[in-house]
């Protein structure tokens, strides 16, 4: 039985992702703030599911995965989907300072310490859940697409290092574009090709298995991605 770590999965694309790697017969352990909703899925599949509730804007998230680890007697794919954006129009660093403390901050001691676990282990897979945003800057949540851009070089630079070592360490970028989930806000019907979360879900479980590098969520989105790369930014800036 393959066994998974996922960060932030009391909802969303995190609890998405939980149920569709439950469906492909895991033993998976999950964190989050919230403790009555990780128990909502543990109760979905009691044996196969571990919880403890974590901030992971923490400094102490080697400690959960170590927890986790342990429980489970060894890890194979460690995911981490905690992450936040605040509209900070005003440009208030506390706001900054609370998003790069979860996006960056608690990011790097949870990869850094899944990465060097499985360089000990000699082999494992670590994925991000990102943004489309990590592509380009944004005005009025400047922390948000920044802290996004960093998580995405940095697992480009772990693949980078995994080459060099010679070891099996998979590092998958997801970069999802819209996806139906209380982060719209109730904004869903003013966006472009928003995901049902389902979908959305079983893209990345799919783009998991094949141990893809960088994963757009749904396909659609990487036409994005190319048209961000080829128009000036005086086009750009006056979307973002």
């Amino acid at each position: 039985m393959k066994k998974a770590i996922i960060i932030g999965a009391s909802s969303g694309i995190g609890k998405g992702i939980s149920l569709e790697l439950l469906k492909k017969n895991y033993k998976i352990g999950i964190s989050a703030r919230r403790e009555g909703r990780l128990n909502d899925i543990k109760k979905m599949n009691p044996e196969n599911v571990i919880i403890k509730a974590f901030d992971s804007s923490t400094e102490k998230n080697d400690i959960l995965l170590d927890y986790f680890i342990k429980k489970l007697e060894g890890v194979d794919l460690i995911i981490y989907c905690s992450g936040i954006g605040i509209i900070n129009k005003e440009l208030d660093y506390n706001k900054e300072k609370k998003v790069n403390n979860l996006n960056v901050s608690g990011f790097t001691q949870v990869i850094t310490h899944a990465y060097n676990y499985f360089v000990k282990k000699g082999s494992g897979h670590i994925v991000n859940i990102s943004s489309i945003a990590s592509e380009i800057g944004n005005g009025i949540a400047p922390s948000y697409n920044a802290s996004k851009a960093f998580q995405a070089n940095y697992l480009q630079g772990l693949r980078f290092k995994s080459s060099k070592l010679k070891l099996p360490i998979f590092l998958t970028d997801v970069r999802p574009g819209f996806v139906d989930t209380d982060i719209l806000m109730g904004n869903k019907d003013k966006l472009l090709w928003v995901a049902p979360l389902d979908k959305a879900c079983k893209q990345i479980a799919d783009g998991i298995d094949r141990k893809s590098k960088v994963l757009y969520i749904t396909r659609r989105w990487k036409i994005i991605s190319l048209v961000i790369k080829i128009l000036p930014e005086s086009i750009l800036l006056k979307f973002f």
